[in-house]
């Protein structure tokens, strides 16, 4: 964030903000909601303070997922919101555990002997629905506006700990034109590789479904760091990676059925 609001010594905030480290931000965050909470039962303030801490895929799917699972469990009254771009994009695209299965990044390049990460993606909109957080979404930058304001709007104003992951395309990191950005946020909602919904109070709500499906491939093509997934004899990959999509997008579909039965 402050690489691209700040400009030394100018800063593009007007309201407060404390700048940590990156597995620091729901550690610190929930620090200043408690002092703020303290401070307010004291009757030394009686102002009304929305905590809000943004972090990258990589600071908070790896290096900072245990100050985020105790500050969630915790129950502070605060939003994490999760920039995730897929890998470490800041430092030198290393893989992350948010990185797809099969990319090729600077820590898991595509060769003959691997044909780049090997291991799936960490769903980690689901373990933060695994705290039994009051709202939790998932939603995506850059194509549907709606849909990201709408949920910010819900994750702001809902009492206590929240989550909001965001897909965030990096032109670099994913190897696509920067004119195709909104081409390459729609392949990924309507290929299902990044499902829109949201979970209130334990209920699932998928907020879009395709009324075409289309195949993984079509978001895989794009993008320089799938390029050897379409060499001759790579067919499984893609395969592999349509198949683990389906199950995750029938899985979704399962628990918004099955959380919503009562209804």
């Amino acid at each position: 964030m402050e690489v691209s609001t700040f400009i030394y010594p100018y800063t593009a905030w007007t309201d407060s903000f404390i700048h940590t480290a990156f597995e620091c931000a729901a550690a610190t965050l929930s620090g200043a909601e408690a002092a703020y909470q303290s401070m307010k039962k004291q009757g030394k303030i009686d102002n009304t303070t929305k905590f809000i801490a943004f972090g990258g895929d990589g600071g908070t799917y790896d290096i900072g997922i245990q100050s985020l699972s105790g500050a969630m469990e915790r129950g502070h009254d605060m939003v994490y919101v999760c920039y995730d771009n897929g890998a470490y994009m800041n430092t030198g695209i290393q893989r992350s555990s948010a990185t797809p299965k099969f990319a090729d990044t600077t820590t898991s390049p595509a060769g003959t002997k691997i044909p780049g990460k090997m291991q799936s993606r960490k769903d980690l909109t689901k373990i933060m629905v695994g705290h039994h957080l009051p709202y939790v979404a998932q939603t995506i930058g850059y194509m549907n506006f709606k849909d990201l304001y709408e949920k910010s709007e819900k994750a702001i104003y809902t009492e206590g700990p929240t989550f909001l992951n965001v897909l965030a395309p990096c032109p670099r990191g994913w190897g696509y034109p920067t004119d195709m950005l909104m081409q390459i946020n729609k392949l990924a909602v309507d290929t299902c590789y990044w499902p829109l919904y949201e979970v209130i109070d334990g209920k699932y709500k998928i907020n879009y479904k395709p009324a075409k499906k289309l195949p993984i491939e079509e978001f895989l093509r794009p993008q320089k760091r799938f390029k050897h997934m379409f060499k001759p004899g790579n067919e499984w990959m893609i395969e592999a990676f349509q198949k683990e999509v389906d199950a995750r997008w029938q899985e979704l579909l399962d628990l918004e059925e099955i959380t919503n039965r009562a209804e």
